[in-house]
Formats: structure tokens, C-alpha cells, sequence
């Protein structure tokens, strides 16, 4: 592991999580490069926030569900190369239902250079005590005016949101305002590094 991270899931104990890229469940249909295992690394100071935004569920019952937080830049740039690929239409209705692929990059869904191969963005939701996700008026990677904090979502996620972005902020991590599951540290380890190494 490179000097500075750690897996996730044996430094923040009480985590669930399904690393979506290491499976074909993500917007470009197939495991993505860079994720050879399905667990999660992060920098040390992540897992420390983590462990703060664990708490802070637990004492409302619930948990955190991560979906993504390390990401190398070997697969940001595997994501650029699926989208300058012709539409298969695969993913379309799950992730990009009203845009066309080609205006995935333009309207910045996806980026050249992402925070998460910083090492400290995270994304994720909160769940029951079960495991099972609470409601929050999309998926995870659904790249629609929809998924922007404030969306004009029913009341229950909209509620759910709200928990979510309070638990995170108030352990350090600052929103995304596009995507209602996308946090970063408000004080990055690496703020201007882009890592591509392979966890192990």
C-alpha cells in the first residue's frame, strides 16, 4: 500500500461497502481499471474523518455505505476513453437517462482529473442497521440535475440527504453540489497530487 493510505475497511471499522467500479454494477457496464479488488483505500486522515462521520451515524442507528473513495488515475482516464466510445446504451437508463453520452465530459460528470485520486473523497450513503440503503431519490452515479443537493426530491430523501450532509460535514468533509454523494476533506493530505498506484 502506498505510504499514507489504508484500506478502508480495516481502518474504519463498522463500515459497509461494495466497491462499484471493481463490478460491471457502474455507468461504464464493466469492472474499470485500477479497482483489482472490491474494498476501498483512502489516505490515513480519510479514515480518521470516517471514523468521526461512523460515530456520529451509529448514534442516530445507522451506517455509513461506501461506494468509491481512492480512485487511480488509470481509471479516470478509462472513464474518458468510455465516454469518447460509441453509445451502446448499456448504462443509459440507469446513469445519463436524459443527457447523450457525448455530453457526459462537457457538462463535467466526468473530469480529466478527479479528487478522488487525491485520496480523500469518498462517496457514499447512509444505511440501516441491515444494510439496506435509505432512500435518496437516485442512484449513486446518476448524472441528472436530480442527484444536485437541493433537488426537487420527495420529502423522505430529501430528509435523507440532509442527514447524510450533516454527519459528513460536521466530521470534516465539505459536499459536491452536484452529486449528493460526494464528499472531500475540508483539509487534504495531498491537495495536488493525482496518485495511480494499485492498492495491496
Amino acid at each position: 500500500m502506498q505510504r499514507g493510505f489504508v484500506w478502508l475497511d480495516e481502518a474504519v471499522p463498522g463500515i459497509l461497502w461494495d466497491a462499484k467500479y471493481a463490478t460491471s454494477d457502474n455507468f461504464t457496464g464493466a469492472p474499470v481499471d485500477g479497482y483489482a479488488q472490491n474494498r476501498l483505500a483512502g489516505t490515513v486522515e480519510l479514515a480518521a474523518a470516517l471514523a468521526r462521520a461512523v460515530a456520529l451515524a451509529e448514534g442516530e442507528g445507522l451506517r455509513l455505505f461506501l461506494w468509491d473513495a481512492y480512485r487511480p488515475q488509470r481509471a479516470v482516464d478509462r472513464f474518458l476513453a468510455w465516454c469518447a466510445a460509441p453509445e451502446d446504451g448499456r448504462t443509459k437508463q440507469k446513469h445519463y437517462p436524459n443527457i447523450a453520452k457525448g455530453d457526459i465530459v462537457p457538462l463535467g460528470y466526468v473530469a480529466a482529473r478527479s479528487g478522488h485520486s487525491r485520496g480523500s473523497t469518498v462517496d457514499l450513503t447512509l444505511a440501516r442497521p441491515d444494510g439496506s440503503l435509505l432512500e435518496m431519490g437516485g442512484c449513486f452515479d446518476l448524472m441528472d440535475a436530480i442527484s444536485r443537493h437541493g433537488a426537487p426530491v420527495n420529502g423522505m430523501a430529501a430528509r435523507n440527504r440532509l442527514r447524510l450532509r450533516a454527519i459528513m460535514e460536521k466530521s470534516g468533509f465539505a459536499p459536491y453540489e452536484n452529486e449528493w454523494w460526494h464528499y472531500t476533506l475540508r483539509v487534504e493530505p495531498y491537495p495536488h497530487t493525482y496518485f495511480d498506484f494499485l492498492p495491496e
